[in-house]
């Protein structure tokens, strides 16, 4: 009896990360995704200096922005549940030696296609860390209680990686060449890869039948043509372009669908959306991003362009929402506690949708203090709704079907991103061109090409110049500032609609023991001195 006992121990201590062991863990799956959630960012200030260096052209621009956070997204369900059945560490490791070797190779790349190509392998690498790291922790903090602590932590700094992305891409571009922003990964690669395989443990589902190498390849060929999609269609492109990679996307899905609830052993066992805490919280995780996502793109373009602002001046102004952000996945897990996963995710919608509404009071003229409440409020609540849904997405998956609970949850972030700088983007240019279509004393073309963005305004008021310039110049600010305030209430209302989709979370945090019971690693130490 004490031998068998003594196994269990074992395997739980295997599986649970040996004890005390798993804040050490904790850290190095932070340090993880630190990397990735810079990277994601790092490269937008970059982006003039690559230009001027490689001479891309229009398309090829494009690619070299968009290619990895394309990639990424439509591999996450392929890596995910291929950690699953080969173990989550070895994907990771995998990952992180693909990360350091497609740094190395997009910070020599001498040309755009080159660059283009070490993207795209930076988006394999980051689909293999990002769910590797979240399943990882499923596994590591087997604890509920726990584990809200350890998902707070996580979420915090993958709010700083966001936050530090394009002020480590600033710095680095000051004192160095542009390719210096990807050469920065390496060193950190070199640490984590040693240190992750001494110190990770390994953990893997149950293996049960095939793997689903025809679903995977379905799966990551479907969220390819969706997003990408999606992101053509926040960019303002309706053709065909467009439309043929979004409708083949959303058939190769729901061929996937209808695949895995065929199969005996599925690659994504869809029965977890029965389960309605998971797919509410799934829901709420794409509703939150969708509302949100492209006000921050909308955001930087007013504090830059009708407040003209520097981009050091618009990031240190966008700081606060970070540091709220931080704190709210600081103290998620003691709020998780307290009020339950239904009153959390709900309290949150309706907190970033109050901050929403109080930054339709923004106008032409700068409001620091309004805009430092906004920022702050939009931060904490934002936060807390991400947090308390990812917490319950987990909570809700079998611990065998972590890795592909954690890329559920990662690609519906990814195309909640997407659909809302689709959708926002299309309300606010809707918002903000008929105001343009006429301006008086302007000339018809002047008018109608200034109705395209108000970078583009500002460009067509240059060559324009004497009082006509400086009459389309201000039409186009107002015209901006009604736009943005459209806008703002659009994604209210989307986000009171998430408060309500929220009230189908449970309203308590459950952390009952599991069915059988095991031994704790403390208890485990009288057990096998006994044995």
């Amino acid at each position: 009896m004490s031998g068998t006992t003594t196994a269990a121990v074992r395997l739980r201590r295997r599986a649970a990360g040996a004890g005390a062991n798993r804040w050490v863990v904790l850290v190095v799956l932070c340090v993880s995704l630190l990397l990735v959630a810079v990277d994601a960012t790092v490269l937008h200030v970059a982006v003039p200096a690559v230009t001027e260096d490689l001479r891309p052209g229009g398309i090829e621009l494009l690619w070299i922005v968009d290619t990895y956070p394309l990639v990424c997204a439509s591999l996450l369900i392929l890596f995910g549940t291929l950690g699953d059945r080969v173990g989550r560490r070895r994907i990771l490791l995998l990952g992180y030696t693909l990360f350091g070797v497609a740094s190395a190779m997009a910070a020599f790349a001498g040309t755009a296609e080159v660059l283009i190509v070490a993207r795209a392998l930076l988006g394999v690498g980051g689909a293999m860390i990002m769910p590797a790291t979240l399943s990882i922790l499923r596994q590591v903090f087997p604890d509920r209680r726990e584990r809200a602590l350890a998902i707070g932590i996580w979420s915090a700094v993958a709010a700083v990686g966001a936050a530090v992305g394009p002020l480590l891409g600033g710095f680095l571009l000051e004192h160095f060449w542009w390719g210096s922003v990807f050469l920065v990964n390496i060193p950190l690669m070199l640490v984590s890869l040693p240190v992750g395989r001494l110190l990770l443990p390994e953990s893997k589902g149950s293996g049960e039948g095939p793997w689903d190498v025809v679903g995977a390849l379905m799966a990551a060929a479907g969220l390819f043509g969706a997003v990408l999609g999606v992101k053509r269609l926040g960019g303002g492109e309706l053709g065909l372009a467009t439309l043929a990679p979004l409708a083949a996307g959303a058939l190769l899905i729901v061929l996937f669908v209808r695949r895995q609830r065929r199969r005996r052993h599925p690659l994504v066992d869809l029965r977890m959306f029965a389960r309605p805490a998971f797919s509410t919280a799934v829901g709420c995780i794409v509703l939150a991003m969708l509302a949100l996502v492209g006000l921050e793109l909308i955001a930087a373009q007013y504090l830059q362009l009708v407040l003209d602002l520097s981009p050091l001046e618009t990031g240190l102004r966008l700081l606060p929402l970070t540091f709220a952000a931080m704190s709210a996945g600081l103290a998620g897990a003691r709020l998780l506690r307290r009020f339950g996963p239904r009153r959390m995710v709900c309290a949150g919608f309706c907190l970033t949708a109050v901050a929403v509404v109080l930054l339709t009071s923004m106008g032409g003229t700068d409001n620091a203090g309004l805009m430092l409440a906004g920022f702050l409020l939009l931060g904490f609540g934002l936060e807390t709704t991400l947090f308390g849904a990812y917490e319950s997405m987990l909570s809700e998956a079998p611990p065998e079907q972590a890795g592909g609970a954690a890329a559920i949850g990662e690609t519906s972030y990814q195309l909640g991103a997407g659909i809302g700088i689709a959708l926002l983007g299309s309300v606010m240019n809707a918002a903000y061109a008929p105001g343009l279509s006429s301006v008086p004393g302007v000339p018809a073309e002047a008018s109608a090409a200034a109705g395209n963005s108000l970078g583009e305004a500002y460009e067509v008021a240059g060559r324009l110049g004497g009082p006509a310039g400086e009459v389309l110049r201000q039409a186009a600010r107002d015209c901006f500032v009604h736009g943005l305030h459209v806008t703002l209430v659009v994604s209210a209302g989307l986000l009171l609609l998430g408060a309500a989709m929220a009230l189908r979370l449970p309203r308590v945090m459950q952390c009952e023991a599991p069915a059988v019971e095991l031994p704790s690693p403390r208890e485990a130490v009288p057990v096998r001195a006994s044995a």
